[in-house]
């Protein structure tokens, strides 16, 4: 390493404040730091500059209903449609550019483009076949897909005729996808044939068949898009409810399909957010509210103009990608990218290739993807051009200030500025984060919330906390993307979201907050560094800490990728704290590093946090959708026997860890 690249590795590492790039802001989409006050003073007013970006075949009578409380409505009396806005409106001045650029896994297979005149034609086939297959307006579609084109064209297909979409993760299982129909009352499904993971073709319809098996209601049609290329696929018989997706769409070549009207308030789609376990909660969206929502916040966030070529390397699967690869962007007008594969597969820079390939603007992705990227090496996005890229963002998880860095100086070249974005599939959209072209970047905070987003950190009697005090994140005004309700089920929306931590003794709804169920903690500048899930919170000693703080503690730490703590039991403590470590390469996994992390803890958090054993491990135990497992981390520090370990994509490593943990 040079004396310059030294001292710049000195000064990123003391920097704790970050101004945006003069470069970026002289072309931001927002600039004005006014904006906050504007906001606050015109509340709800503000949220016109949302409904504005937006085509409405009938206007709005009102921003804000909050007469039924926590039932809130926006932009009554208006309507529209989220197919058109996201395509028709399009097409005069930006018909024959790229609406979506999509890229298989297989190198030697070619990228596909689709201009929205594309997008437009396909849609109202697929819209116009889903009509005679039955599909009426409300009727609830479900598609078991992965990251294919026909994914959003059945998505946008549906919205165009007024039926909301339920999308299940591909990764998930078959009895996932049978409880999520079931719930839904769903008779409808769209799924594929098969896709490609790490160089193998994987067969998704036999998946989707065995799901089928538990729906508890007829199915009246299944439509299968067939995804696998000559020789890879599995040779499957149709039942006499399947047909080919394109079958479909060649019978109804040409037709189109006049938008429906929706009413602001009807339901455009439905995303359960429960996992493969459990009682599945339907989170349902609007259309009005949640359009304008995604598209304001990819606009003031993301930057996304007309003329982007933008990648989200989410999967459509979770509300990420509905938000930030499908409306968000297609409602602006840009070109949003998709993915198939993996960062690494077949090589550790496949995303730096694909940026450099198609001259990628924005670059919105997880920080354990950049932690995967950190601990690979520089060398990967080094070798390529990444000088297209005009703004970085993270979101999914809170990111520690290193890998922030990391990924300012590597991948941005400190000429990006770093959107560190906090929200739920709840929220709808983007709710805590910088302004890029307005405020300060400080690594490890997602900052202040969005203009127009009411937030505070309170304690358990719902006051606010003193700044750098922990405490519960509440919001406590609506916004626009916020879920409605919980599919037929009123009441239990009222109870996970809206009793917890008012900070008045009132009964009335009006009174109480938005509890999303996370930790934070906020600075005298109102940044704000969610801490992590509240039930991610150890108990040692009568002391709660959050798992979130010790793991950024111990991924601060040199020749460290990627740490994961839970609790394990412990006669005198309670709990103790059990941190699985994942060393950069070059680095051994010996006494000397287990002893700066276990420094490193105590500095950041106090002595009562010293971990009571760090386990050096090659890969943590993931879900094919690239959660930690924490479950089977505690069960394997408490030495209990193990649940099912079928929904890892690597359950190999468990025992690996179990024995490591056994002889300690």
């Amino acid at each position: 390493m040079s004396d310059d690249d030294v001292q710049l590795e000195a000064r990123l590492e003391e920097q704790e404040v970050f101004e945006p790039p003069e470069s970026f802001v002289e072309q931001a989409n927002v600039t004005d730091e006014g904006i906050y006050e504007e906001f606050e003073e015109n509340w709800p007013e503000c949220w016109e500059d949302a409904a504005e970006l937006l085509d409405w075949e009938e206007s709005y009578d009102q921003v804000l209903n909050d007469s039924n409380p926590p039932f809130y409505e926006w932009f009554n009396g208006g309507t529209l449609n989220a197919s058109a806005n996201c395509i028709d409106r399009h097409l005069d001045e930006r018909g024959d550019e790229a609406a979506i650029e999509w890229v298989g896994e297989p190198v030697d297979e070619e990228d596909v483009t689709y201009t929205y005149e594309d997008l437009h034609r396909e849609v109202n086939e697929f819209a116009a076949a889903l009509r005679e297959q039955g599909v009426e307006e409300d009727d609830v579609v479900t598609m078991y897909m992965p990251m294919i084109p026909q994914l959003p064209i059945a998505m946008l297909a549906c919205a165009r005729i007024g039926a909301p979409h339920s999308v299940v993760f591909a990764g998930f299982s078959a009895d996932a996808l049978a409880t999520r129909m079931n719930s839904a009352d769903s008779e409808y499904l769209v799924t594929c044939d098969g896709y490609y993971r790490r160089g193998d073709p994987l067969d998704h319809l036999e998946k989707a068949n065995e799901g089928l098996e538990g729906v508890e209601h007829d199915v009246e049609t299944v439509a299968v898009a067939e995804r696998l290329l000559d020789g890879d696929g599995f040779d499957h018989d149709y039942a006499d409810n399947q047909v080919a997706f394109e079958e479909l769409q060649s019978e109804h070549e040409g037709a189109e399909v006049d938008p429906v009207s929706r009413d602001a308030e009807d339901m455009l789609f439905l995303m359960y957010t429960s996992g493969t376990t459990g009682e599945p909660k339907g989170v349902k969206h609007t259309t009005a509210g949640y359009l304008s929502y995604v598209a304001w916040t990819s606009q003031a966030v993301l930057d996304i103009k007309p003329d982007d070529t933008y990648f989200c390397s989410a999967d459509i699967g979770w509300i990420t990608g509905h938000s930030y690869i499908i409306y968000g962007p297609l409602a602006l007008g840009t070109t949003t990218t998709m993915y198939e594969g993996t960062p690494d597969y077949p090589d550790k820079d496949r995303l730096w290739e694909i940026i450099e390939d198609h001259d990628i603007t924005q670059l919105y992705t997880a920080p354990t993807a950049i932690r995967s990227f950190m601990k690979w090496g520089e060398e990967y996005p080094d070798s390529h051009d990444l000088s297209s890229l005009r703004l970085l963002g993270t979101v999914g998880e809170p990111i520690n200030p290193r890998a922030w860095k990391w990924y300012y100086k590597h991948i941005g070249k400190e000429d990006c500025p770093v959107v560190d974005t906090w929200w739920q599939t709840e929220t709808g959209g983007m709710m805590l984060t910088t302004l890029p072209g307005v405020g300060d970047m400080k690594p490890g905070s997602a900052g202040p919330p969005l203009p127009g987003v009411s937030a505070d950190i309170v304690d358990v009697s719902g006051s606010p906390v003193k700044a750098g005090e922990a405490g519960y994140l509440v919001v406590n005004k609506p916004w626009p993307g916020m879920l409605r309700t919980l599919y037929k089920n009123d009441e239990r929306f009222i109870d996970e979201y809206w009793r917890e931590y008012s900070n008045t003794d009132s009964d009335d709804p009006a009174d109480w907050v938005y509890f999303p169920e996370d930790g934070a903690k906020i600075d005298q500048d109102g940044y704000i560094t969610v801490l992590g899930r509240v039930d991610d919170v150890l108990n040692v000693s009568g002391h709660r800490l959050g798992t979130m703080e010790i793991e950024s503690a111990i991924v601060g730490v040199e020749g460290v990728a990627e740490a994961a703590v839970v609790g394990g039991e412990h006669d005198i403590k309670g709990e103790a704290v059990y941190a699985y470590v994942i060393t950069e390469d070059g680095y051994e996994e010996d006494e000397e590093l287990r002893e700066r992390i276990i420094e490193s803890v105590e500095d950041a958090i106090g002595p009562i946090a010293r971990p009571e054993a760090v386990i050096f491990t090659p890969e943590l135990p993931k879900t094919r959708s690239g959660k930690i497992m924490r479950r089977l981390l505690e069960d394997i520090a408490n030495g209990e026997e193990l649940g099912d370990t079928s929904t890892l994509r690597n359950p190999d490593v468990v025992s690996d860890i179990q024995s490591k943990v056994g002889g300690d």
